[in-house]
């Protein structure tokens, strides 16, 4: 199987420490990024979509500035896990802030990739206000 990295920017109306907890925390993602999410005791991510349970592990984090989770249950090419990475970066001419992210997964259409992350950020928006 071979993977497909994807990466994509959004401008959004939001400061760093409002956006951080929902990148970064189970009841932050849970809100707009999976059906549900939980931490357990060994700190590994449960996401949940659409029934089906997928482990993660946050393998870096900077507060304020940017979370990856590996998802160790889904292997792509070569042992590579698939991998979400998010940054919030600001455009310091506009004083924007940006989340990037970067989306190393089995979904090979691009466009679909996008369509899905379009309306993730979208629901974030809506939570936010941005």
């Amino acid at each position: 199987m071979t993977g497909t990295k994807t990466t994509l920017e959004y401008e959004i109306n939001a400061s760093k420490k409002m956006l951080y907890p929902y990148l970064s925390s189970a009841s932050g993602l849970a809100q707009w990024y999976a059906d549900d999410v939980w931490i357990d005791e060994d700190k590994i991510f449960h996401f949940v979509w659409d029934g089906e349970e997928h482990k993660a592990k946050l393998v870096a984090h900077r507060t304020n500035h940017s979370v990856k989770f590996e998802f160790f249950d889904d292997i792509i090419a070569e042992n590579e896990p698939a991998f979400i990475e998010m940054r919030i970066e600001e455009n310091e001419l506009t004083q924007s802030f940006y989340i990037r992210i970067t989306d190393f997964s089995d979904m090979e259409d691009a466009d679909e990739v996008r369509e899905l992350w379009d309306n993730l950020i979208h629901d974030l928006k809506e939570i936010v206000g941005g």
